[in-house]
């Protein structure tokens, strides 16, 4: 079950940021690099009024990273394209999923996951895209 946690306060906290990349496949040798803020607010466009947070229940979404309990970042403004991870509410549920079209030019909610089915709209389903997911806060750490 997908939960709306809300809209983000904005803060001043500036966290450090070491400029250049970190190796994710060969090591290189250690390059120069220099030290400088980043506010995580700015980053995934948090102080915007139209994004709040979601917390992703599931594991419908586990084939493009996002796994039950992830906290997702959502732009209620965007304008969703096929493609891309949406929060959609059907019948007054919420879930997210991959927003696709059929053939007849109807919305279509794709799992990230085969375990689960397609969503197709029947007649008269209702059908809102509440927003976008923009960014993914995951946790790598087993706790």
């Amino acid at each position: 079950m997908t939960a709306i946690l809300g809209r983000i306060r904005p803060s001043s906290v500036l966290v450090r940021m070491i400029e250049g990349r970190v190796s994710a496949g060969f090591p290189s040798p250690a390059d120069d690099y220099a030290e400088t803020y980043l506010s995580l607010d700015e980053l995934v466009n948090v102080r915007a009024p139209s994004v709040y947070l979601v917390r992703a229940g599931g594991d419908s979404l586990k084939d493009v990273g996002i796994y039950d309990g992830d906290v997702l970042v959502v732009d209620r403004a965007a304008v969703a394209y096929e493609g891309d991870v949406v929060v959609a509410l059907i019948e007054g549920e919420f879930t997210a999923k991959l927003l696709s079209y059929g053939v007849d030019g109807r919305p279509i909610l794709l799992p990230a996951n085969s375990a689960y089915p397609t969503i197709i709209l029947q007649d008269g389903e209702q059908l809102e895209i509440w927003g976008v997911v923009t960014d993914n806060l995951h946790s790598l750490r087993r706790r």
